[in-house]
């Protein structure tokens, strides 16, 4: 049944109220530097947010067999982080509607160098209507929406009629392996919503995704007997020049992908991070370049990784000095599969007549080529993942920052989503 329009008008207004305190929360995840590996702490605060309004959250521990068991589990090294994963739960007195994921991520990229942000990294300064700080958009704003959503219909004296479960994930940035460790713990709603930072769009289609290092040996020399030598730096770039040959081959093969067909680039390679050698004056006996590339729906992980590491081992075989030393790839963060989003389910007309409720426009749908967490509640628990969040700038750039009007805009669509997909109920004062 349609929301009653008064009940979503008095629902945006109670929105509205709570708008300031909602800012403030969203201002204390900021400065939480939670980078990879040091998620504990925001974890902690989380965990006591959850609390405070009743829901009895859990700490839940990753669990490293049981993700190595799966196929879409990320790889698994030295800086995977061992915080905990918080899951709270608001449980109704009478399931009456459809149940229901909130889901976000605390981990943020490095902020990269300091003297390129306009204000300290993690200092959440509020200018105008943007709330600048590394996480503020990805996806520190959409955290705190899914809770002050929850908190606007408390003020009404309302809760959702039926199960909703609030997911705070670790990992999202570089495995997809704390989302996917709440699946392995049998956590299952009938839709999930993720308010990551997507210009109030709603993805129809994502990339997957793969993580990889390609290890080049070389023969260390004196510059001045270079030809003895064997430069691993110089080869590592003949190699990058190998994953673009792939990257543009994969970009070529979209006929008959539905989404990706009028896509100049949806597949991107991007070389991350490189380090090599050890002297100025010495050739370099190595080198490694971390590197991240996408990957269409439908394609295996596996499958992807099979062929980028036939590229680097069939240019290996042509280049003289990479003949004779073949370089290695190890795969080490995402591992993921893609999905598509079918138009038609019952959540997303619900999402939508939301968000055309809190914006005053239709909800629109977009392919995204980055990794997004909703690919395990669509590919594994066969769910309606709704991926929809806030305007933004700069994510994983430097003065990343999100558009306050556009996170209560947004908070408003999930609060009115939650409204109509689980019903409402009043709260007991007994």
């Amino acid at each position: 049944m349609p929301l009653d329009p008064a009940l979503a008008d008095r629902i945006a207004e109670s929105v509205a109220a709570g708008f300031a305190e909602q800012i403030a929360h969203t201002q204390a995840l900021v400065r939480f530097a939670s980078i990879r590996g040091h998620e504990d702490a925001i974890q902690d605060f989380v965990f006591d947010a959850y609390a405070a309004r009743g829901y009895g959250p859990e700490r839940v521990a990753l669990d490293f067999q049981a993700l190595r068991g799966h196929p879409g589990a990320g790889r698994m090294g030295e800086g995977h982080s061992r915080a905990p994963l918080v899951i709270a739960h608001h449980r109704p007195r009478d399931a009456t509607g459809r149940s229901l994921i909130l889901q976000a991520h605390v981990d943020v990229v490095p902020p990269g160098p300091a003297d390129l942000w306009t204000h300290p990294p993690f200092d959440p300064v509020v200018e105008g209507d943007w709330l600048f700080g590394r996480g503020a958009a990805d996806m520190k704003a959409g955290h705190a929406a899914n809770l002050f959503a929850l908190d606007a219909l408390a003020r009404l004296d309302l809760q959702p009629a039926a199960p909703v479960i609030l997911q705070s994930m670790v990992e999202e940035e570089s495995t997809g392996n704390g989302a996917l460790m709440a699946h392995l713990k049998g956590y299952r709603a009938d839709a999930v919503l993720i308010p990551e930072p997507q210009d109030e769009k709603l993805v129809r289609a994502n990339v997957g995704v793969l993580w990889f290092t390609v290890v080049v040996q070389g023969r260390p020399a004196h510059v001045r007997e270079m030809g003895a030598g064997a430069n691993a730096i110089d080869a590592a770039y003949r190699i990058v020049g190998a994953l673009r040959a792939l990257e543009a081959a994969w970009n070529a093969d979209k006929a008959g992908r539905p989404h990706f067909e009028g896509e100049a680039d949806a597949i991107n390679l991007n070389i991350g991070r490189i380090e090599g050698g050890d002297w100025a004056s010495s050739v370099p006996a190595w080198c490694r370049i971390a590197c991240r590339i996408g990957l269409y729906p439908g394609v295996a992980a596996a499958e992807a990784a099979r062929a980028v590491e036939a590229a680097v081992r069939d240019f290996a075989r042509t280049d003289p000095f990479l003949a004779s030393a073949p370089p290695r790839v190890v795969f080490d963060g995402f591992f993921a599969e893609g999905y598509v989003l079918a138009p038609g389910s019952d959540a997303e007309a619900v999402l939508a007549a939301a968000h055309e409720r809190a914006t005053g426009t239709a909800l629109e749908s977009f392919l995204s080529p980055s990794y997004l967490d909703t690919r395990v509640h669509a590919l594994y628990d066969r769910v309606p993942a709704l991926c929809y969040g806030p305007v933004s700038r700069d994510i994983h750039g430097c003065d990343e920052r999100v558009s306050l009007a556009s996170v209560q805009r947004i908070t408003t669509a999930i609060a009115l989503f939650v409204a109509e997909w689980c019903g409402v109920e009043a709260i007991s004062r007994a």
